[in-house]
This record gives C-alpha cells, structure tokens and sequence, in this order.
C-alpha cells in the first residue's frame, strides 16, 4: 500500500487477520470521507498565524525580541508538515492532482520540504513498517534501532550509539535541518517527477526566508533565530513521529504478510485526547492511521473505537500508552541498543 492508495481502492483481504471485515466496517461507517473543509480550515489558520509572525518580525526590526518569533515558527513549521503529511495521504481530496497541489503548497512552499521526497520515503515506510531492510525510518543512521544494526559500528558512530539514547533529543534539534538538505538533494536528482515545480517552490521558501531574516535582524540575531527556530521544529517534529513505532517490535515474515497485523503490532498509539492529538497533528493515532492512511485526522477517534473492538475480539495486542511512557519507552529502547556497544567497550579496557 502506498501513501496515495486508499483500502476502498484496494482489493478486500480476508487474511486471518481480518483486515478486510474491518476496512468493511469502516468504509460503511464513512470514515475514510475525505474532509476539505476542516483541512481547509486549519489551512488558512497557519496562513494566517505564519503572516502574522512575518509582520512581527517587521514590526520588531532589529530586536532581540524578534527571537521570541523563532520557536513560533518552528511550531508553524511543524504543523505545516502536518498538513503536508495529510494532503499527501489524500485526506483532503482523493484526485491526486489536487493533493499534490495542496502539498506542493504547504510543504515545498511554506515550509521547504520536497513532497516528492516525503512521498518516496514514506510509501516505503508505510509499506513496511519497522521492516530493517525495507523501512527507511529503522534503516542504520545516527540513531540505531535495532541491536543487529551495532555490528561492526567503531569510532564516533559508535560512540553515538553507546550514548544515543541521551543523545536522542539534542540530536533532533537538527532533524530539521537535516530535512530541508534531504529534500533539496532529491530535487537535484535527474528523473525526479515534478522536479522543476518542486525546484522552484523550494526556492522561493529559501530565498524568502533568507530576505525576512536579512531585512529584519543583524547578522547574531539572524544566526540565533534560525537556529531556535530549526530546533524547535526538528524536536517537535522527531517528538511527534517517534512514538508511533520506536521501540514496536520487528515483525516476523508471517506478521508481515498480514495486512492487520503489518500495521497494529509495529505501531503505538499516545494517549490524551484533544490536546494531544492536536499537538502530533492526530498522528498519536497511529494504528489507525497505518490501517488507513487515506482517513482523515478528524475520523481518527471514531475509528479507534471500531479497531480496538476489533483487535480485541481477534487477541490482537494494542499498544497505547501516555505521552510521558513512550517517550520512555523510546529512551530505553535507545538505551537497550547501545548496551552491547558499552558491554564491549568496558571489556575492552
């Protein structure tokens, strides 16, 4: 299943996971209606709020103020990627054409990250989730997630690794940056579709974001605020996507196989209601969002109802937890990954 496929669009599977009754219920309950108004809504909400940071800025020429402004727009950014994230699903419109606009807009222009990118790397993850050969999420990076990536690691990558489960969020603070690099070295690949559309958005972001920072702060203030404003989004965004599968188990080839069980037993859910799902741009309903990538944000709930029934009269395990135990959960995972990495190196003294 891709990004853009939607299970009314799929075959209905009646694997023994049963995925198929289920996507059945949900389609009767229509919940994977697409919902434009309430995404247009939030849409113009963020346009609204990033005019009014940028007219601040203005406002407070040359103050240190201003950098009040910085974590703002790092919030701005984060639920910008929201909205990207969504649009690309197809939760606002099933035509492709306009999704890709609506992404084009709130992702390559407002916020200078490559919908064409996003798409290709989270189709994969999406396809296989927590898969450590297919799963670009889990692939070896800075951070390891799995104790079979530590082989072979010396140096300063394994140093990293003993300590990455502190290093974990001071390490976020460049995600952001690390995603406006990633997005633009895609655009420069050869054979990229959209490539030139993409181009260009991405430069107008970058050059308007440069001129707003240029025009309004010295040089010291400039450096500061971008860089409050790119921790922000890249801690707030890395908080909002690792609780959904950091520390999920590895599925086993037949777990794979299951179109249910793919999805349910590598994914957790945050608990919090509202405010919470508001805060991760609902992707603390991440079950539910794996099960249905094309469902809107605003369906989420009801259709948690529906799977946790569902998973429960199957005996199927369904992870949900508080915002402060996965955060836990992660951090320890990340600890546990590292303790052979340490175990080698207190031997080796």
């Amino acid at each position: 299943m891709t990004v853009l496929d939607t299970p009314s669009d799929t075959p209905v599977d009646h694997r023994s996971g049963g995925y198929g009754d289920l996507a059945r219920e949900i389609r009767q309950r229509g919940l994977l209606a697409p919902r434009p108004g309430y995404y247009l809504t939030v849409l113009a909400g963020l346009v609204l709020a990033l005019a009014g940071a940028v007219v601040g800025m203005v406002l407070l020429d040359h103050s240190w103020w201003a950098l009040l402004l910085a974590p703002v727009l790092g919030v701005l950014s984060t639920q910008l990627g929201f909205f990207g994230h969504d649009a690309a699903h197809r939760q606002i419109s099933r035509r492709e054409r306009t999704s890709r606009r609506l992404a084009f807009f709130g992702a390559n222009l407002l916020d200078g990250l490559s919908y064409g990118w996003w798409i290709e790397k989270h189709n994969a993850h999406h396809a296989h989730p927590n898969d450590l050969e297919s799963d670009p999420d889990v692939h070896a990076g800075a951070v390891i997630f799995d104790p079979s990536q530590t082989v072979g690691r010396g140096g300063f990558p394994g140093w990293v690794t003993r300590h990455q489960a502190w290093l974990y969020f001071p390490m976020l603070t460049l995600e952001g940056l690390n995603l406006h690099v990633s997005s633009v070295r895609f655009v420069l690949r050869a054979g990229v579709k959209h490539r030139g559309v993409e181009a260009l958005l991405l430069g107008l972001h970058f050059a308007a974001y440069a001129a707003l920072v240029v025009t309004t702060l010295t040089w010291q203030q400039a450096i500061a605020f971008v860089a409050v404003h790119q921790a922000v989004f890249g801690v707030y965004l890395g908080m909002s996507f690792a609780p959904g599968h950091k520390g999920m188990p590895v599925p086993t080839p037949e777990q794979s196989a299951d179109p249910l069980l793919r999805q349910v037993l590598t994914s957790r859910n945050v608990a919090g209601g509202r405010v919470v799902s508001a805060a991760m741009g609902g992707l603390n309903y991440q079950i539910e969002h794996h099960l249905f990538p094309s469902m809107p944000r605003p369906s989420l709930p009801k259709a948690q109802r529906v799977v946790q029934r569902f998973c429960a009269e199957r005996g199927v395990p369904y992870a949900e937890v508080s915002a402060i135990t996965t955060y836990a959960i992660v951090l320890r995972h990340l600890d546990d990954v590292g303790a052979d990495l340490r175990a080698e190196t207190r031997a080796g003294r």
